[in-house]
């Protein structure tokens, strides 16, 4: 015959839910908002519903299946995902406490609940996102004191108290946390492959179609850091070079991928250049930026022919990559007859006025390329105007831009200056990048927002190669009409919005301090770890001996300290022991043969000290006559009774 299940009493159960809801927010945090709130408020009507008991079979499996829609309706079915794994887990978590009723489902959700914040760690390796897992252990450790105590019927020690039993045990781990950290060897690239993200995080791409960039450009969040050791581009050259679109189908521009396979373009850079550092969010994405013109890959990258940056493997974390950059004065001055071709392709039968527009400034120009470009950035400084809100583009996209609404953002400029200037026969091409940055004076670097992102053109003139002409920046300032900006919370006070600024300038700061210290710490990194110590390189054999060592003396530790606490589970009789150490101190130690009452008379003798007597009564009739005490006072008074200063005779 089984014995009977433990039920919880209504005080575990409460730690139990609160310790599996706080393991779940961080995940919750890194899910679509939707999908976010829908597991939320599942998993507290659930845990409402089954107050009185394990809720029905039915109502179990009808729970998963709602879950499971959720996520298809949020995410999808056809292409799974780290995301869609991560919300998988969150849901069946939310639900699982519909069969919470004993001791042995408590400890179950727990086990389980922790699962969550180590899946939050495949979505984000952020600060935050590393406090609330580790609230979300403390909170699960404290939960499991409580089910022990439930489990043995006894009374549960106050919270300080539980959190010096907390603490104890995450100092008794942390050494060989530390060693793993900082020691184990690392490896250049990961021993598998994490799979890719359903649903993509924001960043370039490599295609542009009109009014599909909104979402990107309506997210705030850093997209790279940058520090520049020595002097600071001027805004005018802080272009951060993308994807280069070459192909047109009328609506879409996308990269031609065959110059992936062409040697870098001939560049001529101009003077000393600038030397920088990026760290790069992750985007789970090959693509990269570098300052317009990068003048050689770092190690991991690749340039293309068009002299764009490419990672060998997808950005599905945070990368750190060390450039140069510089002007040029002459870029690919020769184009082979398969770029000039590329360069100037357009599909048929599309957009008929520009191309009227194109071939009648070519008559007027002759052989002068420069001029039609000036006529063109002429026109749009006369005629046009900078905004978001634009129309649906319809089958002419480029006529519509520039002979209808004559309104658009940098998308709209780009592409209808590319197509111009085809029709010209002047060879174009759109590039696709960031513009901008903002310093953050706290640690000096600038902050590129997914939110700069820009598109402008390269045209080819003869004896210079590829020039870089910004059609967007050519608008009138007084014709912008509609920026970002102006579509942020009107109304609010300026001292506040300085004040909200400067905070957001040292939350950046501190993540970047995070970014630096664990995020970044790599396998280059480790081997220069010694470094301060005179060791300028550690080699993968010393890195492991190293490790070796510093993990047997952190288990060596761990041993002794569980040792310890194994011999003295008793918390009553650790805080007899630890009175006596007290005492023995001054030289009134007790025999090990002494009993208690004896030893503390003995003492009092010596010292005269009634409170230690009386304690030491408590003491016995709790720890060996069975009396029924009240724990927490006894240990209490056990842990602030000192000797009496009175001189031992």
């Amino acid at each position: 015959m089984t014995e009977p299940a433990l039920l919880l009493d209504r005080n575990a159960r409460n730690w139990t839910l609160a310790s599996a809801a706080l393991a779940l927010l961080p995940l919750l945090l890194l899910l679509p908002g939707p999908l976010a709130a829908l597991i939320a408020v599942a998993g507290v009507a659930t845990a409402a519903l089954s107050l009185r008991g394990v809720l029905p079979m039915p109502v179990r499996l009808l729970l998963v299946l709602a879950m499971l829609g959720a996520i298809v309706w949020q995410m999808g079915a056809v292409r799974p995902g780290r995301d869609t794994g991560c919300a998988l887990l969150a849901a069946m978590l939310a639900i699982k406490s519909s069969e919470l009723r004993s001791v042995r489902d408590a400890r179950s959700l727990l086990g389980f609940a922790l699962f969550a914040p180590f899946a939050a760690f495949l979505l984000d390796q952020g600060p935050l996102t590393t406090l609330l897992a580790a609230l979300a252990g403390i909170s699960s450790l404290l939960a499991l004191q409580r089910l022990a105590h439930n489990e043995g019927r006894s009374a549960a020690l106050p919270l300080p108290g539980q959190l010096r039993g907390v603490g104890r045990l995450l100092l008794i781990g942390l050494p060989l946390a530390l060693a793993c950290f900082w020691l184990f060897p690392r490896l250049s690239s990961p021993l598998w492959g994490v799979p890719e993200r359903a649903v993509g995080t924001p960043g370039l791409s490599d295609s542009m179609e009109p009014d599909k960039w909104l979402d990107l450009m309506a997210d705030d969040t850093p997209a790279l850091r940058v520090q520049f050791f020595g002097p600071v581009p001027q805004p005018e050259q802080r272009y951060w070079r993308g994807p280069v679109l070459t192909r047109f189908d009328g609506h879409v521009w996308t990269r031609d991928r065959n110059i992936d396979y062409r040697r870098p373009a001939q560049v001529t850079h101009e003077g000393p250049g600038w030397d920088y550092q990026i760290d790069y969010e992750p985007t789970d994405r090959r693509l990269l930026v570098a300052l317009d013109l990068p003048t050689a890959a770092p190690e991991g990258t690749a340039l293309n022919a068009e002299m764009s940056l490419a990672s060998q493997r997808p950005l599905a974390a945070l990368t750190r990559w060390r450039l140069h950059s510089a002007p040029a004065t002459r870029f690919d001055a020769e184009l082979s007859p398969y770029q000039q071709r590329a360069a100037l392709q357009l599909p048929a039968n599309f957009n008929p006025r520009t191309a009227a527009l194109a071939r009648q400034w070519r008559q007027e120009a002759g052989d002068d390329d420069a001029a039609v470009v000036r006529r063109a950035l002429d026109w749009i400084t006369a005629d046009f105007s900078y905004t978001l809100d634009t129309p649906a583009a319809g089958r002419d996209p480029v006529d519509a831009f520039l002979f209808d609404y004559k309104a658009g953002f940098c998308q709209h400029f780009s592409s209808a200056f590319v197509v111009l200037m085809r029709n010209a026969g002047i060879p174009a091409r759109v590039v696709t990048g960031f513009a901008g940055g903002t310093r953050n004076r706290l640690g000096d670097y600038w902050v590129v927002r997914r939110m700069d992102a820009h598109a402008w053109t390269e045209v080819w003139l003869p004896q210079r190669g590829w020039v870089r002409v910004d059609p967007t920046a050519a608008v009138a300032p007084e014709r912008i009409l509609d920026t970002l900006e102006d579509r942020l919370p009107a109304g609010a006070d300026l001292d506040l919005q300085q004040r909200w600024l400067q905070a957001g300038q040292i939350g950046d700061w501190l993540r970047r301090g995070w970014n630096d210290l664990v995020l970044s710490f790599d396998a280059r990194r480790q081997q220069q770890l010694l470094q301060p110590l005179g060791l300028d390189e550690l080699k993968p054999g010393q890195l492991l001996a190293g490790f070796v060592a510093a993990a047997l003396l952190a288990m060596g530790w761990m041993a002794w300290l569980l040792a310890r606490g194994e011999r003295e589970r008793d918390p009553l009789l650790r805080a007899w022991h630890r009175l006596g150490r007290r005492y023995a101190r001054l030289g009134l130690a007790r025999e090990p043969h002494e009993p208690a009452l004896a030893w503390a008379q003995r003492v009092h003798a010596q010292r005269p000290d009634p409170a230690l007597i009386a304690l030491s009564q408590r003491f016995v009739e709790a720890r060996y006559a069975g009396t029924r005490t009240e724990l927490a006072p006894l240990l209490r008074d056990l842990r602030r009774q000192r000797p009496t200063s009175g001189a031992t005779s």
